[in-house]
């Protein structure tokens, strides 16, 4: 654990600022959910909470699934890192943090399609490039995005995008249950 050098204190309400720096730096966001742990030193830690992270093992299924359909990367992501990945490493992009883009076709609630000529990439520090993202949306709430890559300038079908519009709106259904 890092420490900030930020002391707050807990108001009459018992409620505490997080301070904007690290609300800026940790992605959180007006309205985002957090997990509250404590331990036995007496630390109480606030997690941000993503709820399509609990499904991250049948997630990670219907990525492998997806690729068998596709031949393309498959990346599942919550609203900040990647949960789920088939076709490439796991290790080299589970809990890496999604690039800019991917936030914004998130906010922007709808399927992005991006040319071959578009480099976008996907992932921080990964060369995996955007073929096709569709957000996944729960109870109207945005909590990831089904993103389809390829490191090598693969051109997504019209099958590929319904697929990937289709695993989107399953798991926001999932979650919802």
């Amino acid at each position: 654990m890092k420490a900030t050098g930020i002391v707050r204190r807990i108001d009459d309400l018992g409620r505490v600022v997080i301070p904007k720096e690290i609300r800026r730096t940790m992605r959180i966001r007006e309205g985002d959910p957090l997990e509250i742990y404590t331990n036995s030193g007496g630390e109480v830690i606030f997690k941000k909470y993503s709820p399509i992270g609990e499904l991250s093992s049948f997630a990670a299924q219907y990525a492998d699934a997806l690729t068998s359909a596709t031949d393309l990367t498959v990346l599942i992501c919550d609203r900040d890192h990647c949960i789920a990945a088939s076709g490439i490493s796991k290790k080299e992009v589970l809990e890496r943090r999604v690039t800019q883009n991917v936030e914004d076709i998130m906010e922007g609630r709808r399927v992005e399609v991006y040319p071959t000529e578009s480099a976008v990439p996907a992932i921080e520090g990964i060369n995996q490039n955007i073929a096709v993202a569709a957000p996944i949306i729960a109870a109207g709430d945005v909590s990831g995005a089904v993103v389809l890559t390829t490191a090598d300038g693969e051109v997504a079908k019209d099958s590929d995008i319904k697929l990937a519009t289709v695993a989107a709106s399953f798991l926001g259904k999932q979650m919802e249950n």
